[in-house]
């Protein structure tokens, strides 16, 4: 019954909203979960005879499940997105949606390596393997240059710009953005380019992708994650490490030495100041804990 709103509104989020893959997965789960809640309570409704009393009794189904507040407000988010769709279709004339509250949302700020545990874990890498040197150049590039993990598995060698100092990537929303590289980072990836990735034989439509597995094909994005946790407890780090920890120390380590808040923002290719502005919040934090620790009088 709702599969053709759904074909529809994917094909929105694809051509009109220019969505990356991932971001058109993730809207159509929201929708997802509360199709799965409309079959198992038996209500057969199409979206316009939707009303916010039924979204009101979704919300309070999907807390009961236990799913966390980021979760269900990420869901919300995703309905408010169905539902302008439905009102740019004429497929419904109310939008239900406008007056369903999310859960008021604590900002939870992930954990920030210094600059010596990046070492660290760097340092647990075995150079010895192939997939050694690939490693180093990944992480180096992470960290010099903050990106996402998505943005790392698809540079390709045609974005690299090395005798200048600078890489292109493609982020969120097909935006593509000029990041300065760091010398150890050029190094590593010279190296593996050089020595480790011509022994392989890029499967097709991988020949110009930078960072390949052993078969020659893209790395996938929980690879990275894999490999990160792996060197993180290797090294001994008790904080939750993720690919975007190095993004998140990358962004914190730069603000806490004073660059600008627009540069960084540039750097990091956030759409919005306001999603840059949660490390400035990250620096006064570091400036309490700094105080605490070595001001006598401080309390």
């Amino acid at each position: 019954m709702w599969e053709p709103y759904k074909k529809g509104f994917k094909a929105y989020l694809e051509l009109e909203k220019s969505l990356s893959p991932n971001s058109v997965e993730a809207y159509l789960r929201d929708l997802e979960h509360l199709t799965a809640y409309l079959q198992e309570k038996g209500i057969l409704l199409n979206p316009s005879a939707i009303k916010l009393k039924d979204l009101q009794q979704f919300v309070k189904w999907i807390a009961e499940l236990g799913m966390t507040a980021t979760s269900q407000a990420r869901i919300i988010s995703g309905l408010r997105a169905f539902y302008k769709y439905c009102a740019l279709e004429d497929i419904s004339k109310t939008d239900p949606t406008i007056l369903l509250e999310a859960p008021k949302l604590k900002r939870a700020l992930p954990d920030v390596l210094s600059f010596d545990e990046i070492e660290s874990i760097i340092a647990q890498i075995d150079l010895s393997k192939p997939e050694g040197g690939r490693n180093k150049a990944i992480l180096e590039t992470m960290y010099s240059c903050g990106l996402r993990v998505s943005e790392v598995v698809n540079l390709k060698i045609s974005q690299l710009y090395l005798d200048l100092g600078f890489i292109r990537v493609l982020g969120k929303g097909d935006k593509e953005r000029l990041i300065p590289i760091g010398s150890s980072a050029i190094k590593y990836i010279t190296i593996y380019k050089n020595d480790i990735r011509v022994h392989l034989t890029p499967k097709k439509g991988n020949e110009d992708v930078l960072f390949l597995n052993n078969r020659g094909s893209k790395l996938s994005r929980v690879m990275i994650f894999y490999i990160i946790k792996d060197l993180a407890l290797k090294a001994g780090i008790k904080k939750t490490v993720s690919p975007h920890t190095f993004r998140h120390s990358f962004a914190t380590h730069l603000v806490e030495g004073g660059a600008d808040l627009r540069a960084v923002q540039e750097m990091l290719g956030h759409a919005s100041i306001t999603t840059t502005e949660i490390y400035t919040h990250l620096d006064r934090e570091f400036l309490r804990k700094t105080l605490e620790q070595f001001h006598p009088g401080f309390k």
